[in-house]
């Protein structure tokens, strides 16, 4: 347990922001998951307009750095090069 009053204080604040990022984190799948499910039922337009908010979401979260740029790059251009294939 942490003895200093500034430790105590920033175990409080890494807990807080480990529930955002967590938080934060759950979006981004969801958001990915929309995706890829417009993708499977076919709806090119639904994808897009997933696609567009999804990437919007991506970098969002990659800014404040919950997760790292390049994964953030990975995942909207596996997303994009899926929608592109769609035909």
């Amino acid at each position: 347990m942490a003895n200093s009053a500034s430790s105590r204080k920033r175990a409080r604040q890494a807990v807080a922001r480990n529930l955002l990022n967590s938080s934060q984190r759950s979006a981004l799948r969801t958001a990915i998951k929309k995706v890829r499910k417009a993708i499977a039922a076919g709806d090119k337009a639904a994808a897009t307009a997933e696609l567009r908010a999804g990437q919007s979401m991506i970098d969002r979260i990659a800014d404040k750095r919950v997760i790292h740029k390049n994964a953030a790059s990975r995942y909207k251009s596996r997303l994009s090069a899926a929608v592109k294939a769609m035909a």
